[in-house]
């Protein structure tokens, strides 16, 4: 046990000063490394995915209140338009928490790799981003783009940022909001999809011990004691070393890691 929280802590670190240097959420870099290291430890195949995503919203759980923290105290956050996504934000990650309570082990993995190669994509091409986009949509725009954000971060296991960011800024909203805005969606997402995760796998046969639901505690413990010291540090770096190069290097392991998942999938 002591070596398997140690490796949580090592991971927990990585993931981030990763989050801080390339401005991604950890869950793009925990789920793989949970569901690779859940495969190791021999828990049941039809659920490492879904313990892999479920312990990962939970870690977010914490880390969204230091970011949105962080957010407030600049005054950047948006709260009407917080506001607006929430219950949307709310019944989605319910919705897709149950879905992929239900999805087949290579659909999961399909769906998840899917994510990493667009996340891959993003990071080798995506250029500034334009901030002027359209006008501010309506309230049933925000309801159902607030649902559709929450589903698809359950079934991921993120907070949401990959996302929403690219709708506020369509919707006329300024990076830095956007981006602030984003970070306090990802608390009801993982508070949401975190509980439904729990309530599904609470009667769930042959979890390993220290389980709560889908919840894995020991990887929750050990990843959010280290995560949250050290996106500060990945932060630092990003000023300091050419962050064009490191991108284009983790794009590349994100691509290997998203091959990998489709071609397990594709075994099954």
């Amino acid at each position: 046990m002591f070596e398997e929280l140690a490796l949580y802590l090592g991971f927990g670190s990585l993931a981030g000063v990763l989050s801080g240097l390339f401005g991604i959420g950890g869950g793009v870099v925990i789920v793989p490394f949970l569901a690779w290291f859940f495969t190791l430890r021999g828990f049941p195949e039809d659920s490492i995915m879904i313990m892999a995503v479920a312990t990962s919203l939970a870690t977010i759980i914490v880390t969204s209140i230091s970011a949105v923290y962080a957010h407030h105290r600049r005054g950047a956050v948006d709260w009407q338009a917080v506001l607006r996504l929430a219950p949307g934000i709310l019944l989605g990650s319910v919705l897709g928490s149950i879905l992929a309570h239900h999805l087949p082990v290579h659909w999961f993995k399909l769906i998840f790799a899917g994510f990493l190669l667009y996340v891959a994509a993003r990071l080798l091409f995506e250029s500034r981003p334009d901030e002027r986009g359209g006008r501010r949509p309506g309230g049933w725009l925000f309801s159902a783009a607030g649902t559709a954000i929450g589903a698809v971060s359950a079934i991921l296991g993120i907070g949401g940022g990959t996302l929403s960011v690219p709708f506020l800024i369509k919707c006329r909203y300024a990076i830095r909001s956007a981006v602030a805005i984003s970070s306090a969606c990802g608390f009801p997402i993982a508070v949401a999809g975190t509980s439904t995760y729990i309530a599904l796998g609470w009667q769930k046969m042959g979890l390993p011990p220290w389980s709560l639901g889908y919840v894995y505690l020991p990887a929750f413990a050990g990843i959010i004691l280290t995560s949250i010291p050290f996106a500060p540090l990945g932060a630092h770096l990003a000023h300091r070393w050419p962050t064009l190069r490191l991108r284009r290097i983790f794009a590349l392991v994100v691509v290997i890691v998203g091959g990998k998942l489709l071609w397990q999938a594709a075994r099954l």
